[in-house]
């Protein structure tokens, strides 16, 4: 039997990613920090080695005898009070990863990195695809798309010195196991529980989340060293996801567009009072700024050189909701619970 080295496995995609390749009828083994929560594991016959990405010791173990390794550990937030550690683990886990799994004799290394990672288009109807560079950091956004850059950067750079790495980059991944959630996921539980009363002009890339943990094995199976590929799905603006998800629920989506000049202001305000006071911001800087471009993608390489899927946005939306309510996300009286649950047919 083939063994697996998944890190991040108790997250999003690391967790559907390790119920494909158990289902692909690969052994797998995990890195999970002491102390983290495991329930997006819970029920699954996974070996469970415990340490971070600092440890290499743990990466050692956990990479012994793997055929592939998949590196889908990541700090994800678009706000941090700390972002030196957002970087430390972004970037140096990376090169621990790639380098315990390169040591191990790995066949193949899939590091997961992001769109993020990859200029956004200036003209929304001409999405970006792999050839899309930024030039340099202070071209990017936000100290998590800078640390995704340049973990990517290092991946690709140890791909160079003959380690057998691919890269992918995620676009907005939607559907079950976000247990955090994930910003993206947070979007439909902020709908879900009616805390979108306005939206801004914006648009993302939705891919169901089943389809990017397929996209990485089929990196590991095809994809081409020192490559990446985008793992996309469909292109809308952030007015047609609210209306999808207004047509999946039954609730009404809001209709008021905040003008991005006011958003700006407000996320000022809000990341402003979170960094003197304590707390998160409702609406981070960042988030806004980055919002001023259309994250919209292009997604063919993956599908014609690895043979990605291409799910529905709404399919990926329905799955989202069905998890989101059944796992306690919704905040609402149980009629309107009632009516979550049951969604479109």
């Amino acid at each position: 039997m083939d063994a697996a080295f998944v890190t991040g496995a108790t997250g999003f995609v690391g967790a559907n990613l390790v119920r494909l390749l158990l289902d692909k009828g690969f052994s797998v083994r995990v890195l999970a920090r002491k102390g983290s929560n495991r329930k997006n594991l819970e029920g699954l016959s996974t070996e469970i080695v415990e340490g971070d990405l600092e440890d290499k010791a743990a990466l050692s173990l956990g990479c012994k005898g793997a055929r592939y390794v998949f590196h889908a550990a990541a700090d994800y937030r678009i706000w941090v009070r700390d972002p030196e550690a957002m970087r430390r683990a972004n970037v140096q886990g990376t090169i621990n990863v790639l380098e315990a799994a390169g040591q191990a004799g790995a066949e193949k290394i899939v590091h997961c990195s992001s769109v993020a990672a990859v200029k956004p288009p200036r003209d929304p109807s001409r999405p970006a695809d792999e050839s899309s560079q930024y030039s340099s950091e202070s071209e990017i956004v936000g100290p998590y798309k800078k640390s995704k850059w340049l973990s990517e950067r290092a991946a690709l750079d140890l791909a160079k010195k003959g380690l057998p790495v691919v890269v992918v980059n995620p676009a907005a991944p939607i559907g079950p196991y976000d247990i955090k959630p994930t910003p993206t996921g947070r979007i439909v539980v902020d709908f879900l529980n009616g805390r979108i009363p306005s939206y801004i002009d914006t648009g993302l890339n939705v891919v169901h989340v089943r389809d990017v943990a397929l996209g990485h094995y089929l990196a590991a199976l095809k994809g081409k060293t020192g490559e990446r590929y985008i793992l996309g799905g469909e292109n809308l603006t952030l007015k047609q996801v609210l209306d999808a998800l207004a047509g999946i629920t039954g609730l009404p989506a809001p209709r008021f567009k905040t003008p991005y000049p006011i958003a700006l202001a407000f996320a000022a305000v809000d990341t402003g009072r979170a960094a003197l006071f304590g707390g998160e911001p409702l609406a981070p800087l960042d988030a806004v700024r980055m919002a001023r471009h259309y994250m919209f993608y292009d997604a063919s390489k993956a599908v014609r050189e690895l043979g990605l899927p291409q799910t529905p946005a709404r399919e990926a939306l329905k799955d989202a909701v069905k998890w989101f309510t059944g796992n306690g996300y919704v905040k609402n009286d149980s009629s309107r619970f009632a009516t979550l649950t049951s969604g479109d047919s």
